[in-house]
């Protein structure tokens, strides 16, 4: 830029050179490219030209307008030059005269003087001699005000010229009618019909007329503390009464009451003028301030007695309308806001929220044992509907029965708990004065609702579970135990993550799990699986305690030694299948099947290989003598091969699971009923039908159906060793008489 500004070539620059250019223009280019550079120079100063013709025009007329204000502007300040030499003029008459008049009344002005002072003594001895008689006169006409004004006015004057005898029955006189005055101003303070306004004012001119400051706070205070203490009777006979409304009349009247006398003992002892001696009203504010806090704290205590007294028999006998309760909790709490703004010292609002927590506490304690209630009522109509004849019956109802009972169980219980928070959601409305302070909001929704009721209510869940598993008790219908079983795994799967995080949500709970403060949903799952799991287990060992005494008795009352041929099935048998088919259709209404082992696809051919593979084995215990091999030996060494069956292990939350655990403890009770009995050819032939029996129909409840064959397999090797003569059956045989059967 500075190298084009610097160019004589540069035509806008201020070294432009024309006969350079006109040089450079008429070399370089050619004759046409000099007419069109001519143009564009002669177009480039006909526009500067028009624009400056322009910007001239437009500024013509400020250029006018300013000038006829220069011209102005000189007027007027040859104008203002006259006026300042007039005033110059003027300001030297008005010095001239007032020397003149300064020397003139130079004489006189000390008789002034002295004249004036001389009247104004006058008038203020006139004063004190009309003094006596004119605070007589105020007296009896009761401006009590007028006549302590004009006694202090005058104090100084008669204190200072006591000892004059002119003057010494003036004071006498005075001083005589201010006891009076002072008697009458105690007289009107001590009076019961007195006014808040009567009170402060005869307090006012007593503390005027130097009277003691600690011994009229105690007067003060005795005198309001007998109002208010009529005001706490009055309350105390309202126990009766609608709660809003008594707490509206504690406010209005003792709460308004204890206020203004706060308020006038402020003005009146502490925040008066300092118009003595610092140190001495120092002392006497500490006095004062000392004894108006135990004034204070003692009707308040007395008062928040009387209102949680109230609230306690507002929710006796149960929670009550918390609506109702909490508006008038509210009322109580922000009127206390104005209490704290006068006095201070100790944070009533504080005492007031303790008072509310205590009702809320109260109210979740009441909503957990309405939760309590509720699920025992729901319980007990549960175990009617188990005991109806339609649920106890083997069609198909049954199965829809235990699915619809667990289920309005379950939502049943999860509906109550969400009712019960919405009715404690009244407490933590935005509107409330204390349903946003962090003292409530830690004390009522994390340790009162989340976890003194809802996790309360869900261990009580939990316990109740658990209760059913007692051995000792055997009033308690298996199905029952099996629905409490899905639904502990029911809360455990859904409902108790849905009921802690609504809780939060609704509460504004934050998650603190980490920090152990919440009881975390981990914790209560746990728990819950645990109880469904010890639900379950005592379902198999009460049903299959069911299944083993059919057994036992079947074996235990039977003459083995004498029995005739078998030629069907027993009925117990028959039965036993019955009652796991049974047992089976309830259980799958509620719990899924669950994972098998694998088996052939022809159940036919499987039921025949087994049988034929049983036959070879059973064969074997009648082609061996006892003096050719011991046969417990061949037990042992078959046993070696097999895997150990756990009889009362726990069992899976599935279908095949339970019925596998139900069957393993009644086959394993027969197994161990026939051990301890001794048989003919007959009677083992008759536990080779009725294991047969069993093996057509169980295989299909179980998760293995080799369970079932081994255990089959051990009931007949022991009615084969406790045998006198043991002969088989033929297999064919036994097919025939099982499939009659």
């Amino acid at each position: 830029m500075g190298e084009s500004t610097s160019s004589p070539y540069d035509i806008n620059g201020q070294h432009f050179n024309p006969d350079m250019y006109l040089h450079k223009l008429l070399k370089d280019c050619s004759l046409e490219q000099v007419m069109d550079q001519q143009g564009e120079i002669i177009r480039d100063t006909q526009a500067l030209h028009s624009d400056m013709q322009t910007l001239v025009y437009e500024n013509y007329n400020k250029f006018i307008s300013a000038t006829d204000t220069i011209r102005k502007m000189k007027s007027d300040f040859k104008k203002m030059e006259d006026e300042m030499d007039l005033l110059a003029a003027n300001m030297e008459s008005i010095t001239s005269f007032s020397e003149q008049i300064s020397c003139t009344l130079q004489d006189t002005r000390q008789q002034i003087t002295k004249l004036s002072g001389v009247h104004s003594l006058l008038k203020r001895l006139q004063f004190l001699f009309k003094l006596p008689g004119k605070l007589k006169v105020t007296l009896q006409e009761g401006h009590y005000s007028q006549a302590v004004q004009d006694y202090i006015h005058a104090q100084r004057v008669l204190h200072q010229y006591g000892n004059m005898a002119s003057f010494q029955g003036i004071q006498s006189d005075c001083e005589t009618i201010v006891e009076e005055l002072k008697q009458k101003l105690r007289d009107q303070f001590k009076s019961k019909e007195a006014s808040a306004k009567e009170l402060a004012e005869s307090v006012d001119l007593l503390l005027q007329l130097q009277e003691p400051a600690d011994s009229l706070c105690a007067e003060f205070l005795a005198h309001a503390e007998t109002h208010l203490c009529e005001q706490l009777t009055l309350l105390e006979g309202l126990q009766d009464q609608d709660i809003i409304e008594f707490v509206d009349i504690g406010s209005s009247g003792f709460l308004s009451d204890l206020c203004l006398v706060v308020a006038s003992y402020n003005d009146m002892f502490i925040n008066r003028p300092h118009l003595h001696d610092i140190q001495q009203c120092d002392e006497l504010d500490s006095v004062a301030l000392s004894q108006l806090g135990n004034f204070v704290l003692r009707n308040m205590q007395h008062y928040f007695n009387l209102v949680g007294k109230r609230v306690e028999r507002e929710q006796e006998g149960g929670a009550g309308d918390t609506l109702v309760l909490v508006r008038a909790l509210d009322r109580f709490h922000r009127r206390l806001q104005a209490m704290n703004t006068l006095f201070s010292d100790t944070d009533f609002a504080r005492t007031g929220t303790e008072i509310v927590l205590r009702a809320g506490c109260r109210q979740c304690h009441f909503h957990l044992q309405t939760l309590k209630a509720h699920f025992t009522d729901t319980l007990t109509q549960v175990r009617h509907s188990l005991a109806a004849p339609k649920l106890i019956s083997q069609d198909g109802d049954s199965s829809s029965g235990l699915s619809e009972l667990l289920t309005s169980l379950v939502l049943a219980t999860v509906e109550k708990v969400k009712g019960v928070l919405q009715d404690l959601l009244s407490f933590c409305h935005p509107d409330l004065t204390f349903g946003l302070k962090p003292l409530f909001r830690e004390v009522f929704c994390v340790d009162n609702v989340r976890e003194d009721l809802v996790v309360g209510f869900l261990h009580y869940l939990t316990a109740t579970a658990r209760g059913f598993c007692d051995s000792g008790d055997s009033k308690s219908p298996p199905a029952l135990l099996l629905l409490l079983s899905k639904m502990c795994l029911e809360f455990e799967t859904s409902s108790v993550h849905y009921l802690l995080s609504q809780t939060d949500e609704w509460f504004n709970i934050d998650d603190r799990h980490g920090s152990g403060i919440l009881t975390s949903d981990v914790e209560i799952c746990t728990s819950m699986r645990a109880a469904a799991q010890g639900l379950l287990n005592h379902y198999v060992r009460m049903q299959g305690l069911g299944v083993s005494q059919m057994l036992r008795k079947s074996v235990e009352t039977r003459d083995w030694l004498h029995t005739i041929e078998p030629r069907t099935v027993r009925a117990v048998m028959k039965r036993v299948v019955e009652d796991i088919a049974a047992v089976d259709s309830q259980v799958g209404a509620l719990y899924e099947e669950g994972q098998r082992a694998e088996r052939s696809s022809d159940s036919s051919r499987r039921t025949h290989s087994a049988s034929v593979s049983r036959h070879i084995y059973r064969s074997n215990w009648s082609s061996y003598a006892p003096s050719q091999l011991d046969s417990s030996l061949v037990t042992n060494i078959q046993k070696l091969f097999s895997e150990r069956i756990e009889i009362f292990s726990s069992v899976e939350f599935s279908k095949v699971s339970i019925l596998t655990g139900i069957i393993k403890i009644s086959l394993k009770t027969f197994l161990e009923c026939v051990r301890l009995r001794t048989f003919s050819r007959y009677g083992l032939q008759q536990i080779q039908v009725d294991t047969h029996y069993l093996q057509l129909y169980l295989w299909r409840f179980v998760a293995d159906e080799n369970l079932v064959h081994f255990l089959l397999d051990e009931i007949l090797g022991s009615a084969v060793h406790r045998c006198l003569d043991p002969v088989l059956m033929e297999p064919s045989v036994v097919e025939i008489i099982c499939e009659r059967g």
